[in-house]
């Protein structure tokens, strides 16, 4: 029998369908709003005009506040005591998102913290990942392999700020000056 090589499907923009197949309740409350120890990561997403994008979808994925991965199934339960790491949100028609959730700890001895992010809207062919890294140990980003590896300039694009009220801002842009640094993973 000869071996077959498959074609793999080629990727395809992300529909106008995210109001009826994905939001699901509480999908950007990885902790309740007020709860003790939670944080509210928020920002923009644009694009390479500086435009904001109003339907952009994003997905994201984090340790606990110790750096735990947490590895329970069940990523959408949201009964106010199990964290899962994982939430999701569409942007407003302002192109704003909002997420409530956790400082996440340092998954290893004096790495930087970070929050994976997944962004999918019209137009992509394919998702994009990238990372959100805390902006308080500036040691643990200088250690970083991946901020290491970056220019001066583009290492700022995964960097969030830390607001007054202790919360953090992070903007997106998909292209340009500015662009975020995006990254790419084997397969995916």
């Amino acid at each position: 029998m000869s071996e077959q090589k498959l074609t793999a499907t080629p990727g395809q923009t992300i529909g106008p369908f995210y109001g009826y197949a994905l939001p699901f309740e509480k999908d950007n409350q990885l902790l309740p709003p007020g709860m003790p120890g939670s944080v509210r990561l928020q920002g923009t997403v644009t694009d390479g005009a500086g435009n904001t994008i109003p339907d952009a979808l994003l997905e994201i994925w984090q340790a606990d506040a110790d750096g735990n991965i947490p590895q329970r199934t069940g990523s959408l339960v949201r009964d106010g005591y199990t964290f899962t790491g994982w939430g999701r949100t569409a942007v407003d028609n302002a192109g704003n998102y909002t997420f409530t959730t956790v400082n996440p700890g340092p998954t290893e001895e004096g790495s930087a913290p970070f929050i994976s992010v997944v962004i999918f809207a019209r137009g992509l062919l394919n998702k994009l990942h990238t990372r959100m890294y805390l902006p308080d140990d500036e040691e643990a980003l200088a250690r970083d392999a991946l901020l290491s590896s970056l220019p001066e300039d583009r290492r700022r694009t995964l960097i969030a700020t830390r607001e007054a009220d202790g919360g953090l801002r992070w903007n997106i842009c998909l292209q340009g000056e500015n662009e975020t640094v995006f990254l790419a993973y084997p397969g995916a």
